[in-house]
Order: structure tokens, then sequence, then C-alpha cells
């Protein structure tokens, strides 16, 4: 271990050094204090070996590949794999072209914690080198022409017909997302996510590069994680915008905690992720440690709340994720129907936004994000894209949703320059 004088100029030189790589992945909690996280930030870099799969058997071939390698592994669950735990199926194009199921065991791995650095894979050497990087620090790209999916008017009469299915008694909510993109993109993945990370830091940010493909992630929602025999669950449902003003923004942090609406579609997934965690808990040992918890980030306040249990020792830990996946802060409830009528309505494949990414410890511990404020971006085929969604329940106000969809895209839009 050694002690760090200047965290954010060592995380830079890092996060230059670990995008050399074909794959790396880079996980900062942005300094929020939380009591799961094991590290403060992670860089993991370089494939030693590796798993991708299509929807079809990849939770079952994951199950395998990390019995046989007990050690660190980093990677991503694709939206799509609902096709796998549900009769669905996804049959909008993506223009993106993630695998369904990916993960990685690095050939280096360093963690910091507490102002200190640790080498989990590889040796001393590396941090020399991550020291010596050379690199030059990116202006970002002219401004990219950003196109959006469906328009207002298509938008706001969609989310009318969601709400007559809410009407005949379908659902009671749904998660319905509209797609931004940028067509023959250029843009520099580390500046850009370096600008994005600035203006909005997040607890469970994150880079992640697979050859040419990037996630650029400043997402606020953790989607489960594991610590020792606990599943923990902290799904967030409830946004309000800040204010410079801290009179004003202090009451709208009040106004949020008690809007009724808020709290009606917070404990329909906190209802969800209940029934979710239960199928992989000892019985009755499934409890809501927090509800309608109000924390703040950079551009808005968000309504969270936290679900854990004592997993089932009979259940595998990768069982426990395929059972609470996909999470039911992006899809509704319940959460077939929902997921059928996300298919129906969207115009969109959503691929890897609103899955997930993270790593597993060779314990078996884990944590693990939901792909949302993210901008996904393909090299190859110049195709970036980031979707913005939010709950949709019987009271909802179609133009109040849309300008909700317009402020969670707001930080990526200023980074883009649109």
């Amino acid at each position: 271990m050694e002690t760090l004088q200047n965290i954010s100029d060592f995380k830079q030189k890092a996060l230059h050094w670990a995008n050399q790589f074909d794959v790396c992945c880079f996980l900062d909690s942005n300094e929020y204090k939380d009591a799961y996280s094991a590290y403060d930030f992670v860089i993991a870099a370089g494939v030693q070996s590796e798993l991708k799969c299509a929807s079809g058997t990849a939770f079952d071939q994951f199950k395998a590949f990390q019995s046989i390698n007990k050690q660190w592994l980093f990677g991503f669950f694709s939206y799509d794999l609902k096709n796998e735990t549900e009769n669905l199926q996804s049959n909008h194009a993506d223009q993106l072209n993630f695998p369904d199921l990916y993960f990685f065991i690095p050939e280096y791995l360093i963690a910091f914690k507490n102002g200190k650095i640790e080498i989990l894979i590889g040796d001393r050497t590396i941090l020399d080198e991550i020291n010596s990087f050379p690199f030059k620090s990116q202006n970002l790209p002219v401004t990219l022409n950003i196109n959006q999916k469906i328009s207002k008017a298509q938008y706001i009469s969609k989310i009318e017909s969601l709400k007559s299915h809410i009407i005949r008694g379908d659902i009671y909510e749904v998660n319905f997302c509209q797609e931004f993109f940028a067509e023959n993109a250029q843009i520099n993945p580390v500046a850009t996510f370096e600008a994005l990370n600035q203006l909005s830091p997040t607890p469970f940010a994150g880079y992640f590069k697979v050859y040419n493909q990037y996630i650029l992630s400043a997402t606020p929602e953790r989607f489960m994680c594991k610590r020792g025999n606990r599943l923990i669950s902290q799904p967030i449902k409830g946004t309000a915008k800040r204010s410079t003003n801290p009179d004003i923004d202090e009451l709208i942090k009040q106004n949020l905690r008690n809007d009724i609406k808020e709290q009606a579609e917070n404990v329909m997934i906190v209802d969800l992720v209940r029934h979710d965690l239960a199928k992989s808990a000892v019985k009755g040992t499934v409890k809501v440690d927090e509800l309608f918890g109000i924390y703040s980030f950079p551009q808005v306040h968000q309504m969270i709340s936290t679900i854990s249990c004592e997993l089932d020792p009979e259940i595998h830990f990768i069982d426990a994720i395929k059972n609470a996946f996909p999470m039911g802060s992006m899809t509704g409830a319940p959460k077939v129907k929902a997921m059928q009528l996300i298919e129906q309505y969207e115009e969109t494949r959503r691929g890897i936004y609103s899955g997930s990414f993270g790593c597993i410890s060779p314990d078996g511990d884990f944590d693990f994000n939901v792909v949302i404020r993210s901008i996904l971006f393909n090299a190859e085929s110049k195709y970036l894209s980031f979707q913005v969604g939010g709950a949709i329940t019987y009271q909802c106000d179609a133009e109040k949703e849309y300008e909700e969809c317009l402020l969670k895209a707001s930080a990526i839009l200023k980074v883009l320059g649109g």
C-alpha cells in the first residue's frame, strides 16, 4: 500500500494509462461516502481472459466461467438479457452492438481506499508507469449534431397511450425512455468522460472500454451489491432540479421528500425490488433499510430507497443477479408486462443502456451500477447514443415528464456541446 498525495492527478494519469489497452474499466465513487463500497475507485486494464456472449444461455455461461475463474472479474450485463430470463424479444435496431454479456479478468488492477493505493493484480512497476505516463490534455470535440429518435409530440402521444394501459389495469408504472444520437461522431472517449465526470460527478461513475466500444457513465444509481451474505439494492425513483440559491434548493429538496406522486413511484419499485430479492433470500430476511432517502447530485436531487436481504446459501450469487435483472427502477410494475410495453412503445433497442456494469471480487462479493446518464459510443461505426427516461404513472404529466428527460440529459448535452 502506498499513500497518494495528489489523487485527482493520479486518477487522470491512470485512466489515460489504462486506455492504451484494448479493454479497461475504471469505477469511480467521486468521493461520495457510501456504507457498501469496498473502494473509492478501481482501475482494471488488459485482458488475461474474457467471456462474451449473446442472450440465451449467457447467465449459465457466466456461472461456468466464474466457477473456473474465482478471480477479479469486470464486466457488464445488457438490458436485453431480459429475453433470457423471461419470454420476451428485442426487435428494434441496435446501432451500438455491444455484447449482451461481457466479463474479463484484468492483467492489472489498482484499487484506492482512504488515501492509500493498493495493487491487487500486477506489481509495483505499474505505479511508476502510470506516474510517468505521457498524455496531453485534450480539448473537447466540435459540437456534435445530436438528433432525437422521437419528437416531443410523439413522446407525449406515447405517454398518453401508456397511461391508457394504466387505466385499463395492465400496469401500475412503466419506465419509458427515448434516445438521443449522433451519426459519424468523432469524440475522444477519455476526454469526454473526464468532462462528464467533472461536470456531473456521481457515486457509480465509470469508464468501460471493450475494443471499439465505450461506456462513459455518470450514473448515480446502484443496481445491487453483495457484501458477505447480504444483498443490497438501491433503486432511484424521484427527481428534482437543483437551484443555485441555497434556500430555494433546500425547499426543492423538502418538496421532493414530501411529494406524494414521487413517493408513490418510489414505493412501487421498492415493492418490486423486495419481490426480486425474495427469490434469492433466506425466508423472512428482506427488509427496507431506508425509504425515500433524499440524496443530492450536481444537477438533481434524487429519491433513493435501500432494500436488503440475506442471500440463501443454496443460491449462487450470479443467480441472485439474474433473479433481479433487469432492475425494477428501469422497467416498471408488474415487471414483465412493463417490459412488453417498453418494447412496444420505445423506438430503440436499449442494449447496454439500463443494463449494468461493475465488478466481482474473488470471494464472490460484487457491486453493479445502473447504466443511466451514460454516453455509449461505437468508435468503429462512429455511432454515439444516450437515452433518458422516467417513470410513467397514472398521475404523471406528459409535458413535465418530457422536461424531466431533458433535465436528466442536460449534463451530457452540455459535454457534447448540444
